[in-house]
């Protein structure tokens, strides 16, 4: 069961990511002043067919949140896995430590 959960999981993310390429393309020609009906009716089509795989994925036994199309852009621009921070080394302060010896000048 859970290869079908993540082949429907795999199908959903490739629709999503042509959906965000058509959406693109349809701002485009929207800000051209062109027809955009073909891509819109396209787009239409991509949505109905995510709606289908969610509804397939979920009768599979998928229980999961998916994540928005902005939470996944997010997490793939976030260099660090699920937006955690790396810790920050500390810097020395002031440069070489004393040792309260040396050239000190009273």
């Amino acid at each position: 069961m859970d290869n079908k959960i993540n082949e429907i999981r795999r199908k959903i993310s490739t629709l999503r990511a042509e959906m965000t390429l058509v959406e693109a393309a349809i701002r485009d020609q929207v800000n051209r002043d062109l027809d955009c009906t073909q891509a819109s009716c396209r787009l239409l089509a991509m949505r109905a067919e995510v709606a289908d795989l969610i509804a397939r994925w979920k009768a599979s036994g998928g229980g999961d949140r998916l994540p928005t199309v902005r939470e996944r852009l997010t997490r793939s621009q976030d260099p660090t896995p699920q937006g955690a921070r790396l810790p920050m080394k500390a810097k020395p302060v002031g440069g070489k430590p004393r040792t309260g010896h040396g050239n000190a000048k009273v």
